[in-house]
This record gives C-alpha cells, sequence and structure tokens, in this order.
C-alpha cells in the first residue's frame, strides 16, 4: 500500500483514543461544510460530499451531527469561511510530503505546518518542490471483497481501473479521476466494501526506509501532522515493511 494509507489503517487497528476520534470528526465535519458549500447539499450529484459522507459513516458519525454540517455548507444555517491550502516539503529520510489543509486562518496554519517540518527535522518547500514527484490519479479503497489477483484483474477492467496494489484483506484501485464515480459505485454493486474513494496524489517513486531511526522520524511526522486540526490530507513518498512500521508505531 501507499504510505500514508499503510500508516492510516496500522492507527485505525490500533486507535481507542475518545480524543483523537473527536479530533477525526473535526477534520470530516470541516470536509462536509465545504463540499457541500462547493457542490451543493446533494451527494448524489456531489462526489466530494458522498466521499465525505463515506468517510463520516466509517467514523461512525452520528447523522444529524453529519446533517448539521451539510446544511452549514449548503448556506442553511452560518458557516465558516474555510480555504483549501497545500503544501511541500521535505521530511526526514528526504521523504518529500505533501500536505492539503483546511483553514479559517492561512497564517496560523502556515506556522503550524512550518513548525511541525522543521520539528521533525523537516523543511518546507515552495510550491511545486515536490509535487512534481507525484501524479494524481483516483483512489479507491476496497475490503472484504475477491481480492484474488486474477478476480481483481477481472474486476478492475471492468469497472475501468489502470492498477492495483493488494495488500492482506485492503486493496488499492488507481484509475483516472474522472472515473471515480462510475468505478465506485461497480466496486459497491459488485461485492466489495469500499472503503473510500478520492483524488489522490500518488508518489512516482518511493523512498525504501529499512532503517528504525529513520522510520520512527518518518511516522512521527505523519503523526504530527494528522494531529493538527487544520491537516486534512497528508500525501508521502516512503514505504518501508509492515514490520518495521509494526516496531516503530511501538
Amino acid at each position: 500500500m501507499s504510505g500514508h494509507n499503510k500508516w492510516s489503517s496500522i492507527k485505525h487497528r490500533k486507535a481507542a483514543q475518545d480524543a483523537k476520534r473527536g479530533a477525526a470528526f473535526n477534520k470530516v465535519i470541516r470536509e462536509l461544510v465545504v463540499a457541500a458549500k462547493e457542490g451543493g447539499a446533494d451527494p448524489a450529484v456531489n462526489f466530494a460530499l458522498a466521499s465525505a459522507i463515506e468517510r463520516a459513516k466509517g467514523a461512525n458519525m452520528p447523522r444529524d451531527t453529519m446533517e448539521k454540517a451539510i446544511a452549514r455548507g449548503a448556506g442553511e444555517t452560518g458557516a465558516a469561511d474555510y480555504v483549501r491550502i497545500t503544501y511541500e516539503g521535505r521530511g526526514p529520510a528526504g521523504v518529500a510530503f505533501i500536505v492539503e489543509a483546511l483553514t479559517d486562518n492561512r497564517n496560523r496554519t502556515a506556522a503550524d505546518i512550518r513548525h511541525i517540518f522543521t520539528k521533525h527535522g523537516g523543511q518546507l518547500g515552495e510550491t511545486g518542490s515536490s509535487s512534481w514527484l507525484f501524479e494524481r490519479k483516483g483512489l479507491i479503497i476496497v475490503r472484504d471483497g475477491p481480492l484474488e489477483e486474477d478476480a481483481l484483474m477481472e474486476a478492475c477492467l471492468e469497472a475501468g481501473a489502470d492498477d492495483f496494489k493488494v495488500d492482506g484483506e485492503v486493496a488499492e484501485i488507481y484509475l483516472a479521476v474522472a472515473d471515480l464515480h462510475a468505478a465506485r459505485r461497480w466496486f459497491k454493486e459488485n461485492g466489495y466494501a469500499v472503503e473510500s474513494a478520492e483524488p489522490a496524489l500518488i508518489a512516482k517513486d518511493v523512498i525504501e526506509i529499512t532503517d528504525a531511526g529513520a522510520a520512527r522520524k518518518v511516522l512521527r511526522m505523519l503523526d504530527a501532522l494528522d494531529e493538527n486540526d487544520d491537516v486534512q490530507t497528508v500525501f508521502s513518498n516512503w514505504s518501508m515493511s509492515d514490520e518495521l512500521v509494526e516496531a516503530a508505531v511501538g
């Protein structure tokens, strides 16, 4: 799996902290508000909102909380003026990071992200300094379906996907962003549990980390970014074995 998805999956299995759940709720609420503001309150025609609703359900968010966030974004009640900002830079072991944030205070968020990069031995860069190492694709994460290579290859052909990777009981499906909505529907209708379906930045080449010290530094920086309220998504180009990730997480 791509580095950040592997890290997120491990954190999800370990998560039992109410504080973390509260932080996750806040992030998803922002996504719901902004998606509804940008594309309207109907998930049938607003794919970004449909994806945010799936994440809200995955986080066990109460229905009334979701509905209130969507209403805020659609202008039915007062909504904060969130803006999207992307930051790029390098972290420990030369790993490239792209951080996507939703914020109502640009100066605060910029200072916070710069501090995280510096604290963890990285450096925030200029626009374009890391993005050339990635390409934007659609990414569908599926579970609990026919994940054998032949079956999944046939499924990808049927759904219009380009490629896939399997890691245990989870598969990453790669495809053109324009085909996300139709492919998501196909997988859901054909026995797959779709965990997420959204545009993503996929690393063209990865940095293989084998040193335990470097692994801990990279994962600590990811953790610090994840804990920031304004940060929505982090893309990075590291790769390491499951055993090294588990050892570094402790």
